[in-house]
């Protein structure tokens, strides 16, 4: 089995060549374009595509063109109601994850955190290196860090949010914790401790709640949660989301089947998208 610093070395020539793929993919761009990207022969990315992805890079295209997202559209969005109350997806390959979320008081969120202690470290995943935050409630943010940000520059975003709080560095509980939730084959039980107005806690939520493999437009999030006019906001609030894979911003697109914007990047999200869409092709 590879290392997960192998793993990331990997990832990040995947992510590169995946957003070359997010700027092009109308142009359905082909094996020979997108190796030359990261400058690796066809034979050589195809095989590290392979072994990163478990598929070839066409299959694994082939879930992110805007067909497959304009299918999505038509088979699964207008039955969001309907799935609404499935229950939770979990990235796929990241284990099977029940997560529940509990919102900070309202004097909590008020003080910024005053009286909360906050662990944090820094890890390599399958997805990049992130940041990672935790209390004794459970997981308070996880950030990934873009290739243009740096260490210090995310945990100052990640503690200006409860300025308040106490934090120190803890790479041993962070690690463990990143080591469950990147697990392939143990069911884990996580909690979720955020920080957010009523109608952000609202989003996320609804978020939870969308199965993997499923995409939904912001319109359609914003129907879900009964505020139909409210589109912008809500699209703001999925922006603002403080713990990436874990609360699946990545599965909201645009109405036309593009695929909008990530806070960590449209590479990124290409990469987790497309792992969900094959694992549930695998799994079917």
């Amino acid at each position: 089995m590879k290392s997960l610093d192998a793993e990331q070395k990997d990832y990040q020539r995947i992510e590169t060549a995946l957003n070359f793929v997010a700027e092009n993919y109308q142009q359905q761009p082909s094996l020979a374009e997108i190796a030359a990207v990261v400058h690796l022969s066809e034979h050589h990315f195809q095989r590290l595509f392979q072994r990163w992805a478990g598929v070839t890079p066409k299959q694994f295209l082939q879930y992110l063109t805007l067909q497959h997202a304009s299918e999505c559209l038509a088979a699964g969005l207008s039955t969001l109601e309907t799935t609404y109350e499935v229950g939770l997806g979990a990235p796929a390959r990241l284990g099977e994850l029940f997560i529940r979320l509990e919102a900070l008081t309202p004097g909590e969120y008020k003080t910024g955190g005053a009286n909360l202690t906050i662990d944090f470290g820094f890890h390599q995943t399958p997805f990049g290196e992130c940041l990672i935050g935790l209390t004794e409630r459970g997981v308070c943010g996880l950030h990934f860090i873009l290739p243009d940000s740096s260490r210090e520059a995310v945990l100052a975003e990640f503690t200006a949010r409860l300025p308040h709080a106490t934090y120190q560095q803890n790479q041993t509980a962070t690690a463990a914790t990143i080591k469950q939730i990147f697990s392939t084959t143990v069911p884990v039980n996580l909690s979720l401790l955020v920080g957010g107005t009523p109608f952000q806690l609202k989003v996320w939520e609804a978020l939870l709640r969308i199965p993997q493999g499923q995409r939904v437009s912001y319109q359609q999030l914003a129907q879900a949660i009964d505020k139909p006019a409210a589109m912008r906001a809500v699209g703001t609030a999925v922006g603002r989301n403080p713990v990436a894979l874990l609360i699946p911003c990545h599965r909201v697109i645009r109405g036309d089947g593009q695929l909008g914007g990530y806070r960590w990047g449209l590479g990124r999200k290409l990469a987790v998208q497309g792992w969900e869409s094959v694992s549930q092709e695998q799994n079917q």
